[in-house]
């Protein structure tokens, strides 16, 4: 660990001393002995932490070159240009490739050689492999990431103190709120990771074994975390199951919902955060989406060039995620707002199982890697939810409109459309005038001069309507 993440660790365990103190404080009482053994536990791992960090800094200064300060900007020399990375990159990436062939050469059929044996991932490679999840997983790519090994405490503010701003004079007291700070904690969850990979593959030289292990391995934890961020898994990662009631709208009904429940559901976040707000569904979600059309009648899912998956919905893009539940009752179906307010950490482990014998009927290896895995809300406010009702919709009431050529020739089928939509009204197509007429259009009575019913209709119940004839011009 880096003295930047040991710092980070070591503010996290004052925070928490404090909370300890302010705590009993606030409540005009004495530590208890809990209290006590928790504050005396903390006060001990900040004072390990600064041991740790003054031995990183004496050898720094007395057998190695001296490290930058943490914060400090990187010297010129410090600084590794893309060219020296690239360098870099091809170097590792060719000895990772020799390490897993020379595993499958030296262990065949040797009784003395483990038969599973483990490779060490390149840093430059996982960095690959991260980049790579990045891309299939955007909601990776927005949270608030980390890469701290172990447990780990993160403050957080939970607004439930009053952080007093007012007009003041000189040598006049100021009086505080109580600002409390709350805090989310990180943990190391073990996941493991398993990819198949023919023997033929990787005797061929010209195949490129470590594009493939990139690959794989990140497309099997993108498909993996994905799912953790937005459902979780109970007593693991919490993703966003937690969030809480004031941050979700239910709507009407199970089977069906309204643009007004978009709306509702994107004025949940405060506009403060909405300037980075996005939409996750389902596709299926998107597509009953796509056909909502607003008063003008025109849709509200926007084709939009400029928009990184070609959509956008009330201004902002959509992301459609196969991790996402259909629409079905009770269940969250859009997830909105800015998801910089999810915290997550991934810290792999440095290196890759071959196993030899687990698919060894099927002329192919096991590629087995492990990471740290954790995520949660940090900030409840930026991040909500659109859950379905319970009780299914009604069955729509149709009505039926019948055409009556009045006195005309041609027959116009009748339509029958749901209650509360419209139909557009034949144009004449179809009907021959009587001698010396003309169509005018439609009305409600047959003996009407004019018409008095326009294009889009929307009936209220069954309706006949008739043609309306006028002098030929």
């Amino acid at each position: 660990m880096n003295d930047k993440a040991l710092i980070e660790l070591r503010n996290a365990k004052v925070s928490e001393m404090r909370n300890v103190v302010s705590g009993a404080k606030a409540a005009g009482r004495a530590l208890t002995d809990e209290e006590k053994t928790k504050f005396a536990d903390l006060e001990k791992e900040v004072k390990d932490i600064d041991d740790t960090i003054e031995i990183n800094n004496r050898v720094a200064e007395n057998y190695l070159q001296k490290a930058p300060e943490v914060g400090a900007p990187a010297k010129e020399d410090d600084v590794m240009d893309e060219a020296a990375k690239k360098k870099l990159y091809a170097k590792e990436r060719k000895e990772f490739a020799n390490s897993l062939r020379n595993i499958l050469k030296n262990t065949a059929d040797s009784p003395t050689t483990k038969s599973d044996m483990s490779v060490m991932i390149p840093t430059t490679v996982w960095d690959h492999i991260i980049e790579k999840v990045l891309e299939i997983c955007p909601i990776y790519d927005w949270a608030d990431k980390f890469d701290i090994e172990g447990n780990f405490i993160i403050p957080v503010d939970n607004d439930e103190g009053d952080l007093e701003v007012a007009w003041t004079e000189e040598f006049d007291e100021l009086v505080s709120g109580n600002v409390r700070v709350g805090s989310i904690e990180l943990k190391g969850y073990l996941a493991g990771i398993l990819a198949k990979i023919s023997r033929s593959l990787i005797n061929n030289t010209k195949f490129d074994i470590v594009g493939f292990v990139e690959a794989k391995i990140a497309r099997k934890i993108a498909k993996f975390v994905e799912k953790q961020f937005l459902f979780g898994t109970s007593q693991k990662a919490e993703g966003l199951s937690t969030i809480d009631e004031n941050q979700t709208h239910t709507t009407e009904y199970s089977n069906t919902f309204t643009p007004d429940d978009l709306i509702d559901t994107q004025d949940l976040i405060p506009d403060d955060y909405q300037a980075n707000c996005r939409w996750i569904m389902h596709r299926n979600t998107r597509n009953v989406i796509r056909k909502f059309k607003d008063k003008m009648g025109d849709y509200m899912l926007n084709r939009d060039l400029t928009a990184k998956w070609g959509y956008t919905l009330l201004g902002k893009d959509v992301y459609t995620s196969k991790q996402m539940n259909q629409i079905a009752a009770d269940t969250v179906v859009v997830f909105y707002g800015d998801f910089s307010g999810l915290a997550a950490k991934i810290v792999e482990h440095g290196e890759i199982e071959v196993l030899r014998e687990k698919y060894a009927t099927q002329h192919a290896l096991g590629l087995c890697a492990w990471m740290e895995f954790d995520c949660k809300i940090a900030d409840r406010e930026k991040i909500a939810q659109m859950k379905m009702g319970h009780n299914a919709a009604p069955a729509s009431e149709t009505y039926t409109v019948t055409y009556d050529v009045n006195g005309g020739t041609g027959t116009i089928a009748a339509v029958t459309v749901n209650a509360g939509e419209s139909v557009t009204l034949n144009d004449g197509t179809g009907i021959t005038a009587p001698e010396n007429k003309e169509f005018l259009g439609w009305a409600k009575t047959s003996s009407a001069q004019s018409a008095t019913v326009t294009s889009p209709f929307t009936p209220t119940g069954d309706v006949t309507l008739y043609a309306v004839y006028g002098d030929e011009q």
